[in-house]
């Protein structure tokens, strides 16, 4: 289930990371009377009841001041990349100002939902904006009343389904996970669940095997509705599945669930148009130990230059590192990002398409390589 990104901003001592802390019922962030105590995001993956599962982010204050002080802020303007829902405290016994007003301004362009809480209210209130949520979180006061506010936000947001619209009650997938040496450890990787989580709800029969069982289990399952598997099995995989049978891949189930799709497949299309020296910046939205056989760094590039028959310059970026200028990259290959939320794969599409630069995923650049795109966006 995709979480929540609630973030909290504000000016310094307005009383963020103390409403934070009420809002969760837990001491997630250090509060203190020293303005700027918070100096970089804070966040925090909980399920916070009535709201579900939630990533809550406290941020520095939007008034910080010198040289370290604009990197703080830079940091809060960037939280707004990864923000669903963004809460803005307001310092009530000193009213409003112009950089609240402006931060507003951006929520607004940016289409982010918010709200705006008025903190401490037991010393009285000045200046307050419409609409406002008045809040103590010293003592505790209207704390029930902006979760509630905040869960009407959550229910309005448009939840795309992952796979479980394009199959029926007791349709069996067959689901293909090959466990090489860059496969994690006793475990499924996040998409690998999510799917089969999505399949159970619906009451479609996931059945999960290897890529070396594949043919096995096509023979012994009966009618089979679709096959799901891991990108970089395309090649083995595409040759073990009827054409009759549908083919697609974890990494494009998530871009079409991310709301990406028809993007990446046009980005996908500029692997055919590259010339020597071009820069291909590969991109990955988590970070962990890289091995030998990793995808980012040494598959894909290798794929890449066998399809191409070409040489490129590489760049990787892994996490919440990804560039703010892209315009000297010919051509952006991002995996399938589970591990972010929607508004942050959005607004790095979005950016990559403002800077004229094009924007693919692993799965549908790997389906493009193998000759099989059309195939494996077809879903039925």
């Amino acid at each position: 289930m995709e979480r929540t990104h609630i973030a909290f901003f504000g000016r310094r001592n307005a009383g963020k990371s103390s409403l934070v802390n009420r809002f969760t019922s837990q001491e997630l962030s250090i509060v203190s009377d020293i303005a700027g105590t918070t100096t970089d995001p804070v966040r925090k993956t909980m399920e916070l009841l009535p709201l579900g599962p939630v990533v809550i982010i406290d941020t520095p204050g939007i008034d910080d001041e010198g040289a370290l002080g604009n990197q703080r802020i830079e940091r809060s303007i960037r939280v707004l990349d990864e923000t669903d829902i963004a809460i803005l405290v307001v310092d009530g016994s000193i009213g409003i100002r112009d950089d609240e007003k402006q931060l507003i301004d951006v929520f607004k362009k940016r289409k982010i939902p918010y709200l705006v809480v008025i903190n401490k209210s037991d010393l009285g209130t000045a200046d307050m904006p419409e609409n406002a949520i008045v809040v103590s979180a010293l003592k505790g006061e209207g704390i029930e009343e902006l979760k509630e506010k905040v869960a009407v936000l959550i229910s309005q947001r448009k939840s795309r389904p992952l796979v479980s619209d394009l199959v029926e009650e007791g349709d069996l997938i067959i689901l293909v996970v090959p466990i090489d040496k860059s496969a994690p450890k006793d475990r499924l990787i996040l998409p690998q669940q999510m799917v089969i989580r999505d399949l159970l709800g619906k009451g479609a029969i996931p059945i999960v095997v290897k890529d070396t069982e594949l043919d096995i289990a096509l023979k012994k399952v009966g009618k089979v509705r679709m096959v799901i598997t891991d990108s970089q099995a395309f090649g083995k995989v595409s040759k073990i599945v009827p054409p009759e049978i549908p083919l697609t891949s974890f990494s494009i189930l998530m871009a079409r669930f991310k709301g990406i799709l028809d993007q990446s497949i046009g980005g996908a299309n500029m692997l055919d148009k590259l010339t020597d020296g071009a820069k291909i910046l590969i991109s990955e939205g988590c970070t962990h130990h890289r091995q030998c056989e990793d995808i980012g760094t040494v598959k894909l590039p290798n794929w890449i230059r066998e399809y191409t028959g070409k040489d490129f310059e590489f760049s990787f970026t892994s996490g919440l590192e990804f560039p703010k200028d892209l315009s000297s990259y010919d051509l952006i290959i991002h995996c399938g990002a589970c591990m972010l939320g929607e508004t942050e794969v959005a607004s790095r599409y979005r950016k990559a398409d403002e800077q004229g630069v094009p924007m693919t995923n692993y799965g549908i650049a790997i389906g493009k390589m193998k000759g099989i795109l059309d195939r494996v966006i077809r879903f039925g």
